[in-house]
């Protein structure tokens, strides 16, 4: 059996690329520079379901996007997490945090109302994760063929 991303994160998000051992997904709310990585694994939904060289792969692959996500976008505060409660197959949520923002200081979750990005700040806000992402071993959706989302 094929990985396949669950259908609520393809619909939420836009897929920016991989990772080694992880597809890399931007959430369609602009409120957040919010990314989401999925290990591209079958039917894992715990991050102890990997094998130990995955879950050593994973923990790199978290802390690389948190340090260049938190340079990039001059974070407040990092927030990172896999809740799996909504959606069963293991993601981790990182997402960039301001004092300023819509929930600050509580979670995100349910704390104010999506906003969808215009074509010209989704340009903006992948461009920016691109170039700060350069140097790493992440693949862009142009460059990786391993699945296809947009």
């Amino acid at each position: 059996m094929a990985f396949q991303l669950h259908p609520q994160l393809a619909n939420d998000c836009h897929y920016l690329g991989d990772f080694p051992l992880c597809a890399l997904l931007l959430s369609k709310d602009a409120n957040y520079p919010w990314f989401i990585m999925v290990p591209r694994r079958v039917d894992i939904r715990e991050a102890f379901e990997l094998s130990v060289d995955e879950q050593q792969q994973l923990q790199r692959e978290s802390l690389t996007l948190s340090q260049l996500l938190n340079d990039a976008f001059k974070a407040d505060k990092m927030n990172i997490a896999a809740l799996g409660n909504m959606v069963p197959q293991l993601h981790l949520h990182h997402i960039v945090r301001y004092t300023t923002d819509a929930a600050w200081p509580k979670p995100i979750w349910e704390m104010a109302k999506a906003q969808a990005y215009n074509d010209a700040s989704l340009k903006q806000r992948i461009d920016k994760t691109l170039r700060a992402l350069t140097g790493t071993d992440f693949m862009t959706n142009q460059q990786s063929k391993t699945w296809g989302l947009s």
